[in-house]
Parts: C-alpha cells; sequence; structure tokens
C-alpha cells in the first residue's frame, strides 16, 4: 500500500498534469474558431471551381492530346498515396485514423497487384509509414517551419507531385486527410487527385448555354494546375480545423480523467490519513493501560 507521501505527491503530480491539459484545451479551443472559419470560408470556392472543372470536362472528348493531369497516364500499376498528417500530437485519434485509411488502402491496393508509394505531409505519422512500409516512401513534405500550412504549401506540395507525376513516378495518386464536420467529429476522407477526375456537373449548369474563349482544353490545361492546389489548400485547412477538434475533445476527456483520479486519489489519502492516526490513538491508549 502506498504511504502518505507517495500519495501526497502522486496527487500533486495529476493536479499539475491536469493544468497543462486544462490550458491545451482552453488554446486549442481558440484556435478552433479560426481554424473552422478559414476552413468553412475555402469551401465555396472550392465547389464552385469543381462546377466549373465539371462543366468544362464534359464538352470535350478525353484523348491522348487531353491534358496530362485530366487524361491520365493509361496505367494505374503505381499508386502515391498523400498522407496529410500534423507536426503535434496530443490531439487523440486525428493521426491515427488518418493512417489508418492510408494503411487499408495501402493493404487493398497490394493485394491487387498494384505497387504502392507514398508522400508524407507533417511529422506525425512518419514512424508508422516508416516501420511497416519501409521502402515505400517517395517523399515528405516538412510543415513544421510554419505556425499553420496555407496556400502557399499547397501550392508547393502541389507543384512537387506533378513534378513527380510528369517525371514518371506514379499514375495515380490519393490523399487522405480529416474532413471538419464538428468539434466532437472529424472524418477521415480518401480523394483522387492525380489524374484529376472529372467533377460531376450540376442540374442548374448542365443545361446553360456558355461559350470558353480560348477553347475548352486550353482553359483546362490552366484550370487543372489551380484546381489541384485548391484540393490540397482545402484538405490542409480541413486538417487544421479537425486537429484543434481533436485536441480540444482529446484534453477535455484528459482533463476530465485528471479529475476523477484526484477524487479517487484524495479518498485513498485520507483513509490512509484516517488508519494511521487510529493506529497511533490504540498505540498511545494501549501504552497508557500497560502503565
Amino acid at each position: 500500500m502506498a504511504s502518505l507521501k507517495e500519495l501526497k505527491l502522486r496527487i500533486n503530480s495529476v493536479k499539475s498534469t491536469q493544468k497543462i491539459t486544462k490550458a491545451k484545451q482552453m488554446v486549442a479551443a481558440a484556435k478552433l474558431r479560426k481554424a473552422q472559419a478559414a476552413a468553412e470560408a475555402a469551401r465555396p470556392y472550392a465547389q464552385r471551381l469543381a462546377q466549373v472543372m465539371g462543366s468544362l470536362a464534359s464538352r470535350i472528348t478525353v484523348s491522348e492530346n487531353s491534358p496530362k493531369l485530366l487524361a491520365g497516364t493509361g496505367k494505374s500499376q503505381v499508386h502515391l498515396l498523400v498522407v496529410a498528417n500534423s507536426d503535434r500530437g496530443l490531439c487523440g485519434a486525428f493521426n491515427s485514423n488518418i493512417l489508418k485509411a492510408a494503411r487499408a488502402k495501402a493493404q487493398t491496393l497490394q493485394a491487387e497487384g498494384k505497387t504502392v508509394l507514398f508522400y508524407l505531409i507533417g511529422r506525425k505519422g512518419r514512424a508508422v509509414v516508416r516501420r511497416e512500409f519501409p521502402k515505400a516512401v517517395e517523399a515528405e513534405f516538412d510543415t513544421t517551419s510554419v505556425r499553420e500550412p496555407g496556400f502557399a504549401e499547397a501550392e508547393a506540395i502541389a507543384n512537387e507531385l506533378v513534378a513527380l507525376y510528369e517525371a514518371g513516378k506514379f499514375d495515380v495518386a490519393h490523399l487522405f486527410y480529416s474532413k471538419f464536420r464538428s468539434a466532437l467529429l472529424q472524418e477521415p476522407t480518401t480523394q483522387q487527385i492525380i489524374p484529376v477526375p472529372a467533377p460531376k456537373v450540376s442540374a442548374e449548369t448542365s443545361g446553360a448555354v456558355v461559350e470558353y474563349e480560348p477553347d475548352e482544353e486550353e482553359i483546362l490545361a490552366a484550370l487543372l494546375p489551380r484546381y489541384l492546389r485548391t484540393q490540397l489548400f482545402g484538405a490542409l485547412l480541413e486538417n487544421a480545423a479537425s486537429e484543434q477538434g481533436a485536441s480540444m475533445t482529446a484534453m477535455d476527456n484528459a482533463t476530465r480523467n485528471a479529475g476523477d483520479l484526484i477524487n479517487k486519489l484524495t479518498v485513498q489519502y485520507n483513509r490512509s490519513r484516517q488508519a494511521a492516526i487510529t493506529t497511533e490513538l490504540i498505540e498511545i491508549i494501549a501504552g497508557a493501560e500497560a502503565l
């Protein structure tokens, strides 16, 4: 049984941990408002750009002369999994859920005889991928030098992916990130980004008569890289909001658990202290009677 001194030290230690988790929860809650607003503000632009892309793609016939980002390489043997993680921990199952989705996809592709490569964004999760797929890491993108990844980082990632694609390093690229739903719900999402799948045309614009100048293929060639950057930027924003939501929830649970543990240890301390006092009283009374 632990001594009174050990129990007192443990209670103080848990109280210190509780202060840290409470502070982390408050910081995550403050950051969540800004990250959520940024993610929600980016969604209408991405949706509108997807509608324009769908309208353009529906007017052309994909052939060898079409932009490579749309037509593809004609093969689907080598798949690149772009896994977007965070650089910090203490956010519950946020990173592990993304890695779980990427791992399941990789195992499915390997079972089909495909070659799987990884492009890792963020520091967390690298050790897991290197351990399970030691020879499959094609490239890594470091985001530790910035406070929050933004459009500049999305553009740099898109440029690297396009360079690898044009060099023939892979045939299909899939993006893995966490879509923000609420502070309590972050949904791991898988999305094919290369070749760019032709977005569906909405019912509102499908019957519209639109004339494009220059022609559709030339506009698509210019818009496809921008569309790729937009998708990556949106994924980074969704990840940032999801990370803060997961961190706030995890730290709130940790604070509550610390409080429960403090109560349990306090009860144990009081019982041990009462038992020690009772034992001392019995010894004093027994000694007095012996005299």
